[in-house]
């Protein structure tokens, strides 16, 4: 199981310094951000690339509900993606 779905705070940063890598090797060229509203809901990685936000958010499973919904409100015409354990090599590789 990749370090993206272990509850701990390490083990998601260590994915991130992955996606890093990632966007180094392949050189995409990105601004990174976490957003988070005063609600307490957050989105846990975005991309901005070439003036275009994508937004993922990590489970294990897909969830019924995700934060995209409060999100899309703010930046309508950003990317989502929810990145499980099914799909997650498309994300680190």
């Amino acid at each position: 199981m990749p370090f993206l779905f272990y509850n701990n705070v390490h083990a998601v940063s260590t994915d991130k310094i992955f996606r890093l890598k990632t966007q180094s090797y392949k050189k995409i060229y990105t601004n990174n951000f976490f957003w988070r509203t005063w609600e307490k809901k957050e989105i846990d990685w975005i991309e901005e690339r070439s003036g275009k936000l994508y937004a993922f958010e990590f489970k294990y499973a897909k969830p019924k509900k995700t934060n995209f919904i409060d999100f899309k409100k703010v930046y309508k015409e950003a990317v989502t993606k929810i990145i499980t354990k099914d799909n997650y090599l498309d994300f680190l590789l």
